[in-house]
């Protein structure tokens, strides 16, 4: 059979909504599917499709399948395992089977190897699901934002010029108004290091973000249903994956 070919850019694009979809069903969507993956039924698969949406359903009848297939029977360890480790379980699966599928349209459509290495240093440039899930992701990079900020409080200075160690430039003496400016746009900087906990996209200066008081993630307002004007009356904000641990214990 004859296919057509594709792009690069348009396997990476497959891939971004199927990672998408997994990450939502493992954080936004966790206590849903939770209850979807019951130990009683058969053996289940978690796929995540293009569309951004997720589900929990039976693997495949064909063989061999048409896309390579999910981790069989993730929901039998649902209750033999603590939910963060199975959670973690079922994200590292979940980051091999994103791979898989990647690399399946790779072969399928004929990517040579410049093309292979070009898709897997566009996916290797998102966090892993299993990093945007255990949040390790985030603790990576508030490390990295400590080092620079220790870095920065050690700048010298004096009445002429200011160097910040930090960014490694020199910045000449500048009026207030831009000095505070520049100082905006290096904050800015260091805040885009940082990932939403629900989609695992960059943060960004014209999007609206709320951090969960317990696990102290940060999400998209629109990721968690959260207006700016809803959040001024939240005097302790819960994400979902948090509210939804404490309600079933």
């Amino acid at each position: 059979m004859d296919y057509n070919p594709r792009t690069v850019e348009e396997v990476f694009r497959d891939f971004k909504g199927r990672r998408s979809a997994l990450i939502k069903a493992l954080t936004t969507d966790v206590d849903r599917f939770f209850q979807q993956c019951d130990p009683e039924k058969e053996n289940l698969c978690l796929y995540g499709f293009p569309s951004e949406q997720w589900e929990v359903n039976l693997p495949a009848e064909e063989v061999p399948p048409e896309l390579p297939e999910p981790a069989l029977g993730i929901n039998f360890a649902r209750d033999g395992m603590q939910e963060k480790d199975w959670l973690s379980l079922v994200s590292v699966h979940s980051d091999a089977w994103l791979l898989a599928v990647a690399f399946y349209f790779g072969a399928r459509f004929g990517f040579d190897k410049a093309d292979r290495k070009r898709l897997f240093n566009m996916i290797n440039d998102l966090p892993s699901v299993f990093e945007v899930v255990t949040g390790s992701a985030k603790k990576q990079q508030k490390e990295k934002s400590s080092v620079l900020n220790h870095s920065s409080s050690k700048s010298k200075s004096n009445s002429k010029s200011r160097v910040t160690e930090s960014q490694g430039k020199l910045i000449k003496s500048q009026p207030k108004e831009e000095e505070e400016e520049i100082l905006d746009e290096e904050e800015e900087d260091e805040h885009g290091e940082t990932l939403c906990g629900a989609c695992g996209d960059s943060y960004s200066s014209d999007e609206f973000w709320i951090c969960c008081d317990l696990c102290e993630k940060w999400f998209h307002g629109k990721c968690v249903k959260i207006t700016p004007a809803r959040a001024e009356h939240i005097k302790q904000y819960k994400c979902p994956s948090c509210s939804n641990k404490r309600s079933r214990v």
